[in-house]
């Protein structure tokens, strides 16, 4: 495997990706879309930008770090670290497709039930 490049920054540099909110949710959004999160929103305005990433899921950008809420409970983490924040927020909000889901169990039944068409009537 081949080693990623590392990105180096001298003194006086005025950009940084981690410390230009829009760049750094870019960067955000688009580790979450390599998760799964394909319909994201984001919105940029005065130092802070705003990810929409699922109905009950708004990330915040601002400060240096990611914002959002787990269960009534403020999470964060470092804006310089955007595919660590989607990991987390993959394992959080991510809903495994149930085994279990009962649209699927009715249409399966169904068509056990149903006889084959070309089927001999007696």
């Amino acid at each position: 495997m081949g080693r990623r490049p590392v990105l180096s920054a001298q003194a006086g540099t005025p950009y940084l990706p981690w410390r230009d909110p829009r760049e750094a949710t870019r960067l955000l959004r688009y580790a979450l879309h390599r998760q799964g999160f394909t319909h994201t929103y984001q919105s940029n305005a005065n130092g802070m930008s705003v990810l929409s990433v699922q109905t009950d899921l708004t990330v915040w950008c601002r400060d240096g770090l990611f914002i959002w809420n787990e269960d009534g409970v403020e999470a964060s983490h470092p804006a310089d670290d955007p595919v660590g924040a989607a990991h987390l927020i993959s394992d959080l909000y991510r809903r495994p497709a149930s085994d279990d889901d009962p649209i699927e169990e009715g249409l399966e039944s169904q068509v056990r039930a149903s006889p084959h068409p070309d089927s001999a009537r007696d």
